[in-house]
């Protein structure tokens, strides 16, 4: 996988949307699992075992790269920032 447009287009990614609840209910990628950025790391092993590649996003990239960088420092790879929630919806094909 080379760019985060292919792993957005990816019939076997993982959308993971690391904001709060609330602002996941108000609207998400279909098919997408919320794990706000502060039960990250106490979600590792579930994390680990999802399909890849995994897309994260959030309201702007943010807290998904901060995600991503914590992902990453545990050994988990085939992860892509996929910026705002907007932009990955547009993104998505």
């Amino acid at each position: 996988m080379k760019n985060v447009q292919e792993a957005i287009n990816n019939p076997n990614s993982t959308f993971l949307d690391v904001r709060r609840e609330d602002e996941f209910e108000e609207g998400n990628v279909p098919g997408s699992i919320n794990i706000p950025l502060h039960e990250i790391i106490d979600n590792i092993e579930s994390i680990r075992t999802m399909s890849k590649p995994i897309v994260l996003y959030c309201k702007s990239g943010g807290r998904s790269g901060q995600a991503l960088m914590i992902l990453e420092a545990q050994g988990i790879s085939d992860l892509f920032n996929g910026g705002g929630y907007e932009d990955v919806l547009k993104l998505k094909m």
